[in-house]
C-alpha cells in the first residue's frame, strides 16, 4: 500500500518532489528489491533456488528496507510545503456533509506512523533472516 500511496498520492500528485533525490532513493530501493524478490519467487516455483538468491532476498533488505523508507519519508517531508500551500487533497468545512479532511496533517501521521511499524517489520525480516539462513547453514552442514 505504500507504494501505491508514495507514487501517485505523494510523487504524481505534487510535482515539485519529482526532481528530488530522495524519490531516486526510494525508486532504486524499491527495484533492487523487486528484482531479488521475484528472481527467488522465480527460482522457488522452478524448484531451483540459488544460495546467492536466497542470501540476497534475506540480507541486502538490511541496507534496503532504510534506505527506501528514508527516501519515502524524506519525499513526504518535501511534499508537505506544497500540500499546504495549495490545499491539496483537503476539504474544509463548511460543507454538505460537515465533513473536514486536512491532507497536510494525514501526510504528518503518515509520517509518524513509520515510527512504530518499521522497527516491527524490520525485526521480523531479521528474524525470518537468522530462521532461513540459519537453516541453511545447518542443512549444508548435515551434507
Amino acid at each position: 500500500m505504500s507504494r501505491v500511496f508514495l507514487t501517485w498520492a505523494v510523487t504524481h500528485s505534487v510535482k515539485e518532489v519529482q526532481t528530488e533525490d530522495c524519490v531516486l532513493l526510494f525508486v532504486v530501493a524499491w527495484t533492487i528489491t523487486e528484482i531479488i524478490r521475484y528472481s527467488f519467487y522465480t527460482f522457488s516455483l522452478l524448484n531451483h533456488l540459488p544460495y546467492l538468491i536466497k542470501w540476497a532476498r534475506y540480507t541486502l533488505f538490511i541496507v534496503l528496507y532504510p534506505m527506501g523508507v528514508s527516501g519515502e519519508l524524506l519525499t513526504i517531508y518535501a511534499a508537505l510545503p506544497f500540500v499546504r500551500q495549495s490545499g491539496l487533497y483537503s476539504i474544509s468545512l463548511p460543507n454538505k456533509y460537515n465533513f473536514s479532511f486536512d491532507y497536510y496533517t494525514f501526510l504528518i501521521l503518515v509520517m509518524i506512523s513509520y515510527i512504530p511499524i518499521f522497527p516491527q517489520l524490520y525485526f521480523h525480516m531479521l528474524h525470518q533472516r537468522r530462521k532461513v539462513l540459519s537453516h541453511t547453514e545447518e542443512h549444508k552442514k548435515s551434507e
